[in-house]
């Protein structure tokens, strides 16, 4: 199964969410048969590679945590985050058609993603490297307002943004940065 969410996720990202069975059969290197037993409908092979798209961005933010110093590790979380709102762009028509199999995905998404970035949040502000008066759910909601998809951010627009967020938490703390 893990072959077919992989194959599915890259010809979404080319072909979008209506791509033919067949181009995501043939990359996975399995059967229509094996496609359908996993995934009877569309729909479930979309919420499914959704959910693995933000189990995979969720689960990057301890082993960040492990490998940096907290506030580098919010801003390189922060970084994967926009590449993972700009890959959910591309299943955002799928995922606002109103299908019941979607429903659960918006709680599903703050369920995994505000833990995630609410301990790299505390961790920062904890050792006076950001401000600690910042709600995960107010930097998720900024974040995703800042990001474009790929193809319309040529600039990289995105990344400067993120990097300007990322200065904005850091102004007022207690770690000797800027704006003190």
């Amino acid at each position: 199964m893990d072959a077919l969410l992989a194959a599915a996720a890259e010809v979404f990202a080319t072909s979008g969410v209506d791509a033919p069975v067949r181009q995501i059969t043939a990359k996975a290197g399995v059967g229509a048969g094996t496609f359908y037993r996993h995934f009877p409908q569309r729909a479930d092979l979309i919420a499914a590679v959704f959910r693995r798209e933000v189990d995979a961005c969720a689960d990057a933010a301890p082993d960040l945590a492990a490998q940096y110093e907290p506030a580098e590790a919010l801003a390189k979380w922060l970084q994967r985050f926009t590449v993972f709102i700009a890959a959910k762009r591309g299943l955002s028509a799928a995922l606002h058609s109103g299908d019941p199999t979607y429903e659960t995905l918006p709680a599903y998404f703050d369920q995994r993603f505000m833990p995630a970035l609410g301990m790299l949040l505390d961790a920062a502000a904890k050792a006076g490297r950001i401000r600690s008066d910042v709600d995960a759910e107010d930097l998720l909601l900024a974040t995703r307002n800042l990001t474009l998809p790929a193809e319309e951010d040529p600039t990289g627009h995105t990344q400067r943004m993120i990097a300007l967020l990322v200065d904005g938490l850091r102004y007022g703390s207690t770690g000797g940065n800027r704006g003190e």
